[in-house]
């Protein structure tokens, strides 16, 4: 290691013992003023934008002083569904510097998801971009704040944000105690209503922290947020360019081909999200294999959903850049991640090692967890209580082991666990061996109920442009030669234009896909 980056890992060490996410600005403003922190990607070069750390600070600090005035104080709950701009950033971190609670909704979200997360939150304050890609956002907030019994103030927060001078506004100290609840993010509810997840600026400071570490990026770099910044990687990667004095381009609506001319004017290095995103990055790639698709681009990260080992291989070959990938969820952003360090066998079948402040525990092939990313537990008492076991660790669902090296396997979902005959079938196993058949672009394993079986294995397909029509007989014939065991096999195959997505990461949905073949006839052969 060069004395530079021994310097530069200090650095964000020791800004990592932030207490707060207002005293990780305040410090990294104070360290590097005249940074670029933010780049808002317009669809024209003409309507970028530029925010540095100093800038973000002071606006940050007048909306503040203006939210303060309209009642928001330390501890009153402020719901927000705003897309991925710097305005949300800058209220975000005003949010921040009053103490406030906040309880970020994804900007896809409508009367069920915003409706339930208004009335469990008891939310004050409602904040939404208005009419934003052809939906009124302000009129559903609306109607549904004038049903609770307390209606919360629904303020428009698209480009412009309630300010006064902090001079001239008795503010609150800045929060100092990381451990209080400031945070509610919602879990996705496609099984359930949603849980709301109680989160800390420590804990999410915690988990960005892990981030930063494991992708080994510095203040040359030029992230990139493409996902909705409610998710709550938002504030994971916002942690990041703190500890490390990188900007990062923010894009509002992300789609390829469109979104690659933002990508490539400002010089991005490190670009993803999930699994999705890497297939999308490939898939335009193979459009023109001659040419690199973002010729500044070193790193793809992300985590969200599974990755399988061929997609790393392929990734790595064709868009000629590291794949690291990595493990969390919103009880805990990041709970292991990839390293550029990693072997090629590493980063293909692993989620990556854990952070020295979280532990993993592995019982009866779950895997546990206990550290400072995890969250404080859910608005729900009753849910925290069956969520946590006796020493205090965290159930995720997730199954996996680790291995001698300390990285992290995982192999499913407990719930996604297929029982045929009495013999449990991994849902994972077989759809990383479905895609490496070239007629398939991604695939979703799941079990129907069957009444001789209990349940069979039906595999839905989505395919790549051009290619022709599978049969149940040509996957079959594909698994066997893979080597999957005879009762591993699918005994239904469905072909699809796309499978369902959660509008996040872009992780299948495979509840719907029960629900539309659950009770649909096989076809016949």
């Amino acid at each position: 290691m060069t004395d530079t980056a021994r310097e530069l890992g200090s650095t964000a060490q020791e800004l990592g013992r932030s207490a707060t996410l207002w005293e990780l600005l305040e410090r990294r403003a104070a360290l590097t003023p005249d940074a670029t922190a933010l780049i808002q990607a317009g669809d024209d070069p003409r309507q970028d934008r530029r925010l540095t750390f100093r800038a973000l600070r002071h606006r940050a600090e007048r909306t503040a002083a203006g939210l303060h005035e309209l009642g928001v104080r330390p501890g009153t709950r402020v719901a927000w569904q705003l897309p991925t701009r710097i305005e949300t950033v800058v209220l975000t971190m005003a949010l921040a510097r009053l103490g406030a609670v906040q309880s970020p909704l994804i900007p896809s979200y409508r009367e069920r998801e915003v409706g339930f997360a208004l009335r469990e939150s008891g939310a004050r304050f409602l904040a939404v971009p208005g009419r934003w890609r052809g939906f009124d956002h302000t009129a559903l907030a609306r109607r549904l704040a004038i049903a609770l019994p307390e209606p919360p103030l629904v303020l428009e927060a698209y480009d412009t944000l309630p300010e006064a001078d902090p001079e001239a506004v008795t503010l609150p100290p800045p929060p100092a105690d990381g451990t209080a609840v400031r945070w509610i993010y919602w879990t996705s509810g496609t099984t359930s209503d949603p849980k709301g997840v109680l989160h800390t600026d420590r804990s999410l400071i915690a988990a960005g922290a892990c981030l930063a570490h494991a992708l080994r990026l510095g203040p040359g770099d030029i992230g990139s947020m493409a996902f909705p910044y409610a998710h709550v990687a938002g504030p994971d990667y916002t942690v990041m360019l703190l500890l490390h004095g990188f900007p990062a381009v923010l894009l509002e609506h992300f789609a390829l081909p469109g979104s690659l001319a933002a990508y490539r004017r400002h010089g991005v290095t490190t670009a993803g999200g999930s699994t999705a995103f890497y297939a999308m990055f490939l898939a335009e790639q193979r459009k023109d294999p001659a040419h690199p698709l973002i010729p500044t681009l070193r790193l793809l990260a992300g985590g969200g959903a599974p990755k399988p080992p061929e997609l790393y291989y392929e990734v790595t070959r064709e868009l000629g850049c590291v794949l690291t990938h990595g493990y969390g969820m919103t009880e805990a952003p990041m709970i292991t991640m990839g390293s550029p360090d990693d072997t090629d066998d590493m980063l293909a079948t692993t989620e990556g090692r854990p952070p020295a402040d979280m532990e993993i525990r592995v019982v009866d092939g779950e895997v546990r967890l206990r550290g400072a990313a995890v969250c404080a537990g859910y608005l729900d008492e009753s849910q925290t209580r069956d969520a946590f076991d006796e020493d205090g660790f965290l159930r995720t669902g997730d199954l996996g082991h680790l291995t001698d090296s300390g990285h992290l396997v995982l192999t499913g979902r407990a719930k996604d666990i297929i029982i045929r005959k009495g013999e449990n079938i991994s849902a994972k196993e077989v759809e990383q061996l479905l895609y490496r058949h070239p007629d398939v672009g991604d695939a979703a394993v799941i079990g129907l109920p069957d009444p001789a079986r209990g349940e069979l294995v039906c595999a839905v397909v989505e395919q790549p442009a051009g290619a022709p029509p599978l049969t149940l007989e040509a996957v079959t014939a594909h698994l066997r030669d893979a080597g999957l065991s005879v009762h591993k096999l699918p005994e239904r195959l469905e072909l699809v234009d796309a499978l369902p997505r959660n509008p996040t990461l872009g992780k299948v949905l495979k509840y719907r896909l029960r629900e539309r073949f659950g009770d649909t006839p096989a076809p016949k052969p």
